[in-house]
């Protein structure tokens, strides 16, 4: 399964200002915060955790949320997607692929997912 998103840059900048760590809160866990140090990362992870919606095809919402899903890096700095262990199982996830880039103020996130 593929899921693709883009994102404003500004749109979620401006978000972070009017509702700081609120807003942060709302869709990053506390790694993903420390990893996050700028408006263009922001705008990737949540590219990327509405990607992953996508790609299992529920969207954001009662099935997954955007706590069940954790974007880190790889040793080389590549992003890599974690799942909680029921979201893992209820979707039967067998692998993951993650791509972020953002330019011209705009992100943009592409994932795959293999199922058993």
């Amino acid at each position: 399964m593929i899921g693709i998103d883009i994102v404003s840059i500004k749109r979620i900048a401006a978000a972070k200002a009017r509702h700081g760590d609120l807003f942060l809160h709302k869709f990053l866990n506390p790694s993903e915060i420390e990893l996050a140090k700028s408006d263009e990362t922001l705008a990737g992870f949540w590219a990327a955790k509405e990607a992953i919606s996508k790609a299992l095809g529920c969207g954001i919402g009662a099935e997954f949320g955007f706590g069940d899903a954790t974007i880190y890096k790889d040793n080389k700095g590549a992003p890599k997607i974690k799942f909680n262990t029921e979201t893992l199982y209820k979707f039967n996830i067998k692998n993951t692929s993650l791509s972020i880039t953002h330019d011209g103020g705009f992100a943009i996130a592409a994932v795959i997912i293999e199922r058993y």
